[in-house]
């Protein structure tokens, strides 16, 4: 290593006496530990990071984290450490929950117990707690960086838990820009594949990754001279090749030949004097204990890596003061050490030693005492990790104990619910009477971890072995539930039906199956056929529950809207959302707030429409299901867009889309896929608006599941083809809702845009009927809805463009309540006026002085060139006109980020007081950082307070 290397770790670790590099395990590190070092350097200043470790098993992983956290400790950064393990794996957050000493934040034991049904089948869903667990780790992680800087290092990731892995996946890039410093560590090849994706995931975000390397020869000779005290011969090193450059192998195999008098120094160097080898040295720790100390440490190592005393007395049958000697022996011989009131292997090298010298079929034998002695606690999820390596087909209660596990871990944990039922079921007996519950705990736990063909199988083998009875019912629901979250409703509803035919569905069940029902309907836009079921549910209230009310309600209000009838549509909706507020999971589970909001956005009635959407988010963090995470950031999308806030609308349908990627759930994608398009047409990037484009007609028939948002996206298809093409390639793209009333009022009561917009279009392509029919069209609306401004907007706007009307038009400016809706009226009108220079000029520049400010630069260009053609040259505004640095390059956006965020609030304190999310909040806190030069959020808020105060806080609702 150069000395300037050495030099650059010293000034993090501190020089002393004996410097790291200079140890025996550290030789040849400087590469590791450079990134660990800024870390911990960038940590220390506020500011934090992700570094993302990987390597070989033995080759230095767990070490660099032990001493990058003897390291932060030395220099006042708290530490939290947390692993891994095979054995622990089952229980959600557990590495997360060990670090922050908090199991109870997060531990599936201390949940209201949830046992399979064993009588009659209720049919409900259970509720998805994934995502109330990720807010409650953030809120504590919040809290802990509150009183300063803090490394989190996390180990054997190759065995994280699913919900660890989404936890991280979330977290990490919200919590960015706090003084948080992460270090993760995973063997490479081995463990969940799932942890690959995580790492590729945050080293998008910016995380580095560092892969630790076999040492090289140069360090291989400087340890072995550390160790043996001379310098290695030629013999002694071809002896520690065989340790393939692990640092833990090469280690043991030099203090084992050097106890065992393997090599001698003669003539000042090392020689060897007999044959060694690395697997020697690795068995030889166990093979010199007595038998009955390797007897406890076979028994310590089914355990686990780390393991209780008193769990090892019990498997041994021996009271604790017995093991007392056998114990100090392991304790002595560097095999096993102290953790945190446990015990741990030394290393996994040694652990994987210990558990191989026992046959296979005596291992399982003790997996499953071990399960057993934790069944009788109580400890179900712990003992299923023991069953699920031992259990045997036929075997009862390993089988019960993995079902119960499975339905323990289902709300925190669908992935690991999914291992444990399908085992449980792979290995009954088709006449067990067990099978059909244990289906149904399978079928379940399929459905919440999004593996639906699989689920959907499961349920149809069950329907066929039991056609009919109560479980056949219950397996008929948990199809139609399938059908439906795979984008099938017209099947759902047949299965549905059939279910409801049966007079023996009553109940609950009989509820939820009318629910899917309605859902089904809304899904194929039928909303006709389900009128005259919702109208005997909603006769008759009293005799149904809130699920079938919820449902005959939303139905009922998708009939309204299609109907445009918008005051009865929200007297619906709001119902629906007032009863589910209060109801059972399935009804809120229905999520009508979701729909409240696109009714409210339709209408311009957005800030209200932003309120919902926040309890909206609040009831899938609570209820789930956590597979729609990624809903709110569409909508919030949409609402910016409207609000004239292109970049946060850009910024929230991306992370949308990406956490529909990662979560497998597209159903709300084509919303953020519509804005994105949006937003490249009137930046005036024509090649990214294609793309996206191109890709919502990709996904629109994909097999992605149920999709919402296709009328709306194909209205911005529209856009973007207009202005590729011409009117008449618009016009065939809107076909539907240029000649089908019913699809026409859907998108005028859904866009209020699109009615002016639609109206251009048919008198550009010479189609002036076609354009009447619009305008009579949002007339209608407009008149059967008084109330509500936008509408009228949106008439009064089509019929002056049609008729040639100011008055209408100028009404049009006035009622707009969004930025480019207003501006629009403007240039219609400047176009209007043209032959009154003066009045044209005073619309156009109205106009484009509207577009600018929210970035609409495309329409902004054309309004410029009506002007030039007026003989007036106006400067053309970019935003290149804003510095590039310094508190002046923010934009209002990020200036009012930066000024709640000085004032102490929290990244999400800040996104529910500016109606946005997390991720956006941090994204646009990366954006100010870079801008001012900075790293930490204290630098931020000194900045802010020598800032004038009226530079600082920017008026609520001005646009970038």
């Amino acid at each position: 290593m150069g000395a300037d290397e050495g030099e650059n770790f010293s000034n993090v670790a501190g020089a002393d006496n004996d410097p790291l590099w200079s140890r025996p395990g550290w030789r040849g590190r400087a590469r590791e530990w450079r990134p660990v070092a800024e870390l911990l350097r960038a940590t220390g200043d506020g500011r934090g990071g992700v570094l993302l470790v990987e390597g070989r098993l033995g080759v230095g992983k767990t070490r660099l984290l032990q001493e990058a956290a003897e390291v932060a400790v030395r220099t006042r950064i708290a530490v939290a450490h947390g692993a891994a393990d095979e054995v622990g794996r089952l229980a959600p957050l557990g590495p997360l929950a060990t670090a922050l000493g908090e199991p109870a934040l997060v531990s599936p034991e201390s949940a209201p117990a949830q046992p399979a049904p064993k009588a009659e089948p209720l049919g409900a869903e259970t509720a998805d707690l994934r995502l109330s667990l990720v807010e409650r780790l953030r809120v504590h992680l919040e809290e802990r960086v509150g009183q300063g800087p803090l490394l989190i290092t996390l180990d054997d990731l190759h065995w994280a838990d699913p919900t660890t892995q989404l936890a991280l996946r979330s977290l990490l890039p919200e919590l960015a820009a706090y003084p948080l410093g992460w270090i993760l560590a995973r063997t490479s090849g081995i463990g969940d594949s799932g942890v690959d994706g995580l790492y590729h995931v945050l080293e998008q975000e910016g995380a580095t990754r560092v892969e630790v390397e076999p040492l090289d020869e140069r360090a291989v000779t400087e340890i072995s001279t550390d160790v043996l005290g001379a310098p290695p011969g030629p013999d002694v090193l071809e002896m520690a090749a065989s340790a393939q450059g692990n640092p833990f192998l090469l280690l043991e195999l030099l203090r084992t030949c050097e106890l065992e008098g393997v090599v001698e120094v003669v003539s000042g160097s090392a020689r060897v004097t007999s044959a060694a080898g690395v697997q020697a040295s690795a068995r030889s720790r166990l093979i010199g204990l007595s038998a009955p100390t390797r007897e406890l440490l076979q028994v310590a190592g089914v355990l686990g890596r780390t393991f209780s005393v008193d769990d090892l007395a019990e498997m041994l049958g021996e009271p604790v003061d017995r093991l007392l000697p056998r114990l100090a022996e392991v304790v002595r011989a560097g095999i096993v050490v102290p953790a945190a009131g446990r015990l741990a292997f030394r290393h996994d090298l040694l652990w994987q030693v210990a558990t191989e010298m026992i046959s296979k079929p005596v291992r399982m034998a003790l997996q499953r005492q071990a399960g057993e002695m934790l069944l009788r606690r109580g400890a179900v999820v712990p003992a299923a990790a023991y069953f699920k390596r031992s259990v045997q087909p036929g075997d009862a209660r390993a089988l019960d104990g993995l079902e119960r596990a499975a339905r323990a871990v289902l709300p925190y944990s669908p992935p690991s619910a999914v291992d444990l039922a399908v085992r449980a079921l792979d290995l009954t007996d088709p006449a067990d009477p067990e099978l059909l519950p244990r289906t149904a705990t399978a079928v379940e736990a399929l459905t919440a971890a999004g593996r639906l063909t699989e689920a959907m199988e499961a349920a149809r083998e069950a329907l066929r072995r039991s056609p009919s009875g109560p479980w056949a019912d219950r397996m008929r629901y948990e199809l139609t539930s399938i059908l439906l979250l795979a984008g099938r409703p017209a099947e759902a509803v047949a299965e549905a039906e059939k279910l409801l035919a049966q007079r023996e569905t009553v109940g609950e069940l009989r509820d939820l199956t009318e629910l899917a029902v309605f859902q089904g309907l809304i899904a194929l836009h039928d909303f006709g056929r389900g009128r005259a079921r919702a109208n005997v549910i909603l006769a008759d209230r009293a005799a149904h529950a809130d699920t079938a009310l919820v449902g005959a309600l939303l139905l009922s209000a998708h009939l309204a809207w299609e109907e445009a009838r918008a005051a009865d549509g929200f007297r619906d909706v709001r119902e629906a959302v007032r009863i589910a507020s209060t109801g059972s999971l399935g009804a809120r589970r229905a999520h009508p707030r979701l729909f409240l909001v696109r009714c409210l956005f339709g209408v311009g009635r957005h800030s209200e429409a932003e309120s919902v959407l926040q309890d909206a988010a609040a009831d899938l963090e609570t209820y789930g299901p956590t597979a729609q995470a990624a809903t709110p950031a569409f909508f919030r999308a949409c609402l910016s867009l409207a609000a004239g806030r292109p970049e946060d609308a850009a910024t929230e349908a991306e992370a949308g889309l990406k956490a529909a990627d990662e979560l497998g759930n597209y159903a709300y994608a084509l919303l953020g896929l519509t804005v994105l398009a949006i937003v490249e047409l009137r930046r005036g990037n024509m090649e990214a608006a294609t793309r996206y484009v191109e890709r919502f007609e990709s996904e629109q028939q994909a097999a992605h599941g149920a999709m919402y948002g296709s009328v709306w996206g194909t209205w911005a298809v529209a856009l973007v083809v207009e202005a590729q093409g011409g009117p008449e390639q618009a016009m065939r793209s809107l076909a539907s809702c240029y000649g089908d009333l019913r699809h026409r009022r859907w998108i005028l009561m859904l866009e209020p845009h699109a009615a002016g917009w639609m109206t251009r279009t048919a008198l550009a392509a010479g189609r002036r009927s076609v354009a009447a029919d619009i305008v009579e069209t949002a007339r209608q609306i407009a008149d059967d809805n008084p109330g509500f401004p936008t509408l009228a907007a949106a008439a009064a706007h089509a019929h002056g463009v049609l008729r040639r009307d100011a008055a209408a038009l100028t009404q049009a400016m006035a009622q707009y309540d969004d930025p480019w809706g207003t501006a629009s009226a403007a240039e219609d009108l400047g176009l209007l006026l043209i032959d009154d220079r003066k009045a044209a000029i005073a619309r156009f520049d109205e106009a484009a002085d509207g577009y600018r400010k929210i970035g609409a630069l495309r329409d902004a260009a054309r309004v410029r060139a009506r002007l030039r053609n007026l003989g007036v040259r106006r400067r053309h505004w970019t935003y290149a006109d804003r510095p590039s640095t310094g508190w002046e390059s923010l934009t209002d956006t990020e200036r009012s980020v930066a000024s709640l965020v000085a004032q102490g609030l929290t990244n999400r304190q800040v996104a529910t007081q500016m109606f946005l999310s997390p991720h956006t909040v941090s994204f646009h806190l990366r954006q100010v950082f870079r801008k001012l030069g900075i790293g930490s959020r204290v630098e931020l808020a000194r900045i802010a307070a020598e800032q004038p105060p009226d530079s600082v806080s920017p008026n609520e609702g001005t646009a970038d």
